[in-house]
């Protein structure tokens, strides 16, 4: 074997010994034997199997674990009740406009403020004791373009965030039915009741509907 055949053999032995297979990678990398030496690091992909790497040369090269963002579940319920009122729908449906007078009716809403200037805008509070807890939110909301007569519709701005409707269909010249439903993120604290949280609020709801409609009738 001549000289030259030899150097070439003793090239690709150590061509071979020193090749490795990186997955996903269509050909092999080939590192040079200087300690902790990397020079072809730039020319890898920028992600391997969900891990990315550094591409400055240290002495110390390493894969790094990307950074898992870890969500948490948010659970919304919706409650839906509705009864019939024995007054025109004109009636129902403007008696329903006056947001300040909710307190009156609705036995969980402590107060109800519009805003000054702005009157599609109110702020919320919420106060009730229930589940052995005093419960208690506030929340800003925006009224929505309603549809005289047959719908009202809100969203919460801020604080607890909730949104819902209420719909009015005439039954008769002097009756109608009114259907509200209310959407809400459950919160933190009552997370724990909240299978039982929707059949509570729904009787609450149902509740403040049947004061609605007597208070309805006296306007």
């Amino acid at each position: 074997m001549s000289v030259a055949v030899a150097t070439n053999m003793n090239t690709i032995n150590h061509l071979s010994s020193t090749t490795c297979k990186l997955p996903n990678l269509q050909s092999p990398i080939c590192f040079d034997r200087k300690p902790f030496s990397y020079s072809l690091i730039p020319l890898l992909p920028k992600n391997l199997n969900g891990f990315s790497y550094s591409s400055s040369v240290s002495r110390r090269s390493r894969f790094i674990l990307p950074k898992r963002r870890f969500s948490v579940s948010v659970e919304w319920q919706d409650c839906s009740v509705k009864m019939e009122v024995d007054v025109p729908v004109s009636v129902a449906y403007n008696f329903y406009l006056d947001r300040e007078s909710f307190p009156k009716w609705m036995p969980f809403i402590s107060s109800v403020e519009v805003l000054k200037g702005k009157p599609d805008l109110s702020r919320w509070s919420l106060k009730y004791n229930a589940f052995g807890q005093d419960i208690k939110y506030s929340w800003l909301a925006r009224n929505l373009q309603p549809t005289p007569n047959q719908k009202i519709h809100w969203r919460s701005l801020e604080g607890l965030p909730n949104k819902g409707s209420v719909r009015f269909f005439p039954k008769g010249p002097s009756s109608c039915i009114v259907e509200l439903t209310v959407s809400y993120e459950v919160p933190a604290l009552l997370t724990p009741v909240a299978s039982a949280l929707r059949p509570f609020l729904e009787s609450l709801l149902r509740g403040g509907l049947e004061r609605f409609a007597t208070m309805a009738k006296t306007t």
